[in-house]
């Protein structure tokens, strides 16, 4: 039986919401090649190559990030510091970065760090430093050597597996500084044995990436056809995950298409109505939209907004934010007619192009209404037991019976 309640969406829900989480490009650089990289493989190739932040483009950001969390009280802002490779910036300056902003922002506030690395330069000097600045870490890695190194390699060729986990074994004695590990899904790889060679590493959280494309692009393995291989290497992971005798880590994925089922908002931008929250800053000072937009159309992160000129709530104002802030009137007409819309949210922005626009549902859609619907049957079943156990009825269901 059933219990899950919607969430009703609406179509009022276009008001601007502010900006939570900003990625800054620290550094336009990357020791790997990484074969799927949205940033120097896609249509939208990045241009900063090699090149830092200047620290005058550092410091306006600071004030840019500080002036937008006091105007809308956004008490806890997320700076994600992102390249390229950011830890090539230098840890110490990285600290260094997280000191300025915090000042900017001054008391009241409680800002929350992160640089997102490929986990090649992690030594304990670099873990000093980052430790002293409260900035936490997330690793890139995709599973044992085999399934990361087919993707994840250096120009040379070779794999990056081993050295990534050097770093990381020095990670996990600071768990405090652990933030998780994300990984990018390949078909080629088995789930269960991808999931268990991650969480040998132990990390906190887990993200599991659809890998980028699109309906003019589609995903490697994703046929214009009714199959559903994503779905189904995503559910043998959610099984195994799910099925634990013990929590060895949290699912993003997982955990919000949960928390969406039981009618809460998503706090990630793949998943779920709840408006876009993220602004990039680029190395040069520029505003930008997602990253993953990259993987469309030549321009397609464009803002013709910047640090210097221009205020995050320009950003706010700018259309194509404003789409993506519209929930459920600006998706297609095929996503507000569905019965899981308000969970997901017609998936990443992103992967709904169609070579023209992004009035369409997810590239994954298929692969989306299963998993959602596998988690739903799962979770509804364990639901209802329990409170079939505690009260000796059964659960009275919900609007999905």
């Amino acid at each position: 039986m059933d219990v899950f309640v919607a969430r009703q969406p609406a179509d009022d829900e276009s008001a601007a919401a502010p900006f939570r989480e900003f990625v800054v490009k620290v550094h336009g650089g990357c020791q790997l090649a990484c074969d799927y990289c949205f940033m120097y493989q896609s249509v939208d190739a990045w241009s900063a190559r090699s090149r830092p932040m200047p620290m005058p483009v550092l410091k306006q950001t600071a004030r840019r990030i500080a002036e937008h969390a006091h105007r809308h009280a956004v008490t806890r802002p997320r700076v994600v510091f992102h390249g390229g490779e950011p830890l090539l910036f230098g840890p110490a300056r990285l600290a260094g970065a997280a000191e300025l902003i915090r000042r900017e922002l001054g008391p009241g506030m409680d800002p929350e760090f992160t640089v997102q690395s490929n986990g090649l330069a992690l030594d304990d000097r670099a873990l000093t430093h980052l430790a002293g600045a409260g900035i936490r870490v997330g690793v890139s890695l995709d599973g044992g050597a085999e399934q990361n190194d087919r993707h994840r390699r250096f120009r040379s060729g070779r794999g990056s597996h081993d050295l990534v986990a050097r770093g990381l074994a020095l990670l996990r004695e600071k768990p405090e500084m652990y933030a998780g590990l994300l990984a990018v899904v390949d078909l080629a790889n088995d789930p269960v044995e991808t999931y268990e060679s991650l969480i040998a590493f132990a990390p906190p959280h887990l993200d599991l990436l659809l890998p980028h494309g699109n309906w003019a692009a589609p995903p490697p393995g994703r046929p214009n056809d009714d199959s559903t291989p994503y779905a189904d290497w995503l559910i043998a992971v959610f099984e195994r995950w799910y099925s634990a005798p013990r929590a060895e880590t949290t699912i993003r994925l997982f955990q919000e298409i949960i928390l969406g089922l039981f009618g809460r908002d998503s706090r990630s931008e793949s998943i779920g109505l709840s408006p876009v929250g993220v602004i990039v800053v680029d190395v040069s000072g520029a505003i930008e939209q997602v990253d993953a937009l990259r993987t469309t159309y030549a321009g397609a992160v464009d803002t013709a907004l910047n640090v210097f000129d221009n205020s995050f709530d320009d950003a706010l104002r700018h259309a194509e934010v404003r789409a993506r802030q519209g929930g459920l009137k600006n998706l297609s007409a095929t996503c507000r007619k569905c019965p899981l819309v308000a969970v997901c949210g017609a998936g990443y922005y992103p992967h709904r192009y169609t070579g023209r626009d992004f009035d369409a549902p997810s590239v994954y859609c298929r692969d989306l209404f299963k998993l959602i619907a596998h988690i739903r049957a799962r979770v509804s079943a364990d639901v209802a037991r329990i409170a079939k156990t505690r009260t000796g009825r059964p659960s009275p269901g919900g609007p999905f019976d």
